[in-house]
């Protein structure tokens, strides 16, 4: 969420990087600006009136000290009338703050300078790329095809026992997935992220902290039995930046790592076509996270150390892949930056998304009231970041497409003392 005082204080800049974002926020803007102004008086009234009240009481008592009880008795009628006044303003106060939340709410954060203008994931701008593209034998075959013939991955049997996109893993294929999970997770750790364990369930607080609510209600799978209600999780950085929900951190605390491994589970209305086949989209993957809480000085040199840290990974798997920066019009609701990490299928002949590292400044940490206390005593809202490192299907489809061989898939050497064997 956007700190009021920095919309009244950039309306222009907001406005205008919004813009980047194909919105036209003038609207919403001025409408910010117009209820802090009201908030604002309502409050100098309640804090008048309080005070009053306060001064009246002290009044009183003076006066039933010093025998003048005819006098006290007649503030008493002053006061009790100021402290139904107090008692109104306070509701006008609340009725206030909600509504300008509510239009806070629907404001997403403003674009970095350097993301580029654009309306959808064509306009995204390229900035690296690495690794050799395979070439492919000639009956090579996309992963639906191959994990079927091989009986790693069954999507039929998933589709039995709860509907599709929620493939079952077997044998090997089972063996490979939690093979990359621990690669994954002892990469992280090694690079200094501490490794947490979360719940796959959260509140509505912690949706709302990390901006997910009320921006991807229908998105999200939505327990209602129980009370309050919960949500499963669409991704781990929810209840691991929740963590720090309500937390005022020492200077000396900055910054936080994390790394957690979850399962995510996502509604997102169906299409049809190759590029949602098989793992390219499911309602259920698993995904491993990294997320940062850091000063808002350095958050950008720890956005690229996030970066380089995924390239390394993705180089010790011999994927070919790009990164992309992305538009305005592509950017998530909540992000500041974002790079997309995709990885090249050769037999699909097309980019596969397997990762998203963003730098979020401060408006996860708004909606969260996550501040840290500076050397001065002052306290500042903290800057979070997050990536994916990695999620699973993607890549596991680039390793079982352009690993594949005409006698089998051949297992990355990274990942040969994680799984057991060289070959499936």
């Amino acid at each position: 969420m956007l700190q009021v005082a920095f919309i009244r204080e950039n309306k222009e800049d907001v406005i205008n990087r919004l813009a980047k974002r194909n919105i036209d926020a003038s609207q919403m803007i001025d409408d910010v600006i117009t209820l802090d102004e009201e908030r604002r008086q309502l409050q100098t009234q309640l804090d008048n009136t309080l005070a009053e009240s306060n001064s009246i009481s002290k009044e009183i008592g003076i006066l039933y000290k010093s025998g003048k009880a005819a006098e006290a008795t007649s503030l008493k009628d002053k006061g009790a009338q100021l402290k139904e006044d107090s008692k109104a303003l306070e509701e006008q106060l609340n009725l206030k703050v909600d509504t300008l939340n509510t239009v806070l709410y629907k404001i997403p954060n403003v674009p970095h300078p350097s993301v580029p203008a654009g309306n959808t994931d064509e306009d995204n701008e390229e900035v690296f790329r690495a690794g050799d593209i395979p070439t492919l034998h000639a009956n090579a075959k996309p992963h639906w095809d191959l994990v079927k013939e091989l009986d790693i991955i069954d999507f039929e049997l998933g589709n039995k026992i709860t509907g599709a996109g929620f493939p079952v893993y077997k044998g090997k294929g089972a063996r490979l997935q939690r093979a990359l999970i621990a690669y994954f997770l002892d990469k992280n750790t090694a690079a200094g992220y501490t490794e947490v364990q979360v719940p796959h369930l959260v509140n509505e607080a912690s949706g709302f902290g990390t901006g997910q609510l009320p921006d991807k209600d229908g998105q999200m799978y939505h327990a209602t039995n129980v009370e309050p209600s919960l949500y499963l999780i669409p991704t781990g950085e929810v209840p691991a930046t929740n963590i720090y929900r309500d937390e005022l951190l020492n200077l000396s605390q900055l910054p936080q790592s994390l790394t957690t491994y979850t399962p995510c589970f996502r509604v997102e209305a169906g299409s049809y076509g190759a590029h949602v086949r098989g793992l390219n989209r499911l309602h259920q993957f698993d995904k491993v996270e990294i997320l940062r809480v850091e000063h808002p000085n350095r958050s950008y040199d720890a956005l690229d150390e996030m970066v380089n840290h995924i390239k390394g990974i993705l180089q010790e798997l011999k994927l070919p892949y790009r990164i992309l920066r992305l538009c305005g019009g592509d950017l998530g609701f909540t992000s500041a930056l974002t790079y997309d990490f995709e990885v090249f299928s050769t037999a699909q002949d097309r980019w596969l998304e397997i990762s998203s590292v963003s730098n979020f400044e401060t408006f996860q940490s708004n909606r969260l009231k996550l501040r840290f206390k500076n050397e001065d005593g002052k306290t500042q809202l903290c800057h979070t970041l997050n990536g994916s490192a990695l999620a699973l299907p993607r890549v596991l489809a680039g390793i079982i497409e352009n690993y594949q061989t005409e006698d089998g898939i051949q297992i990355p050497e990274v990942l040969i003392p994680y799984t057991g064997f060289d070959k499936i």
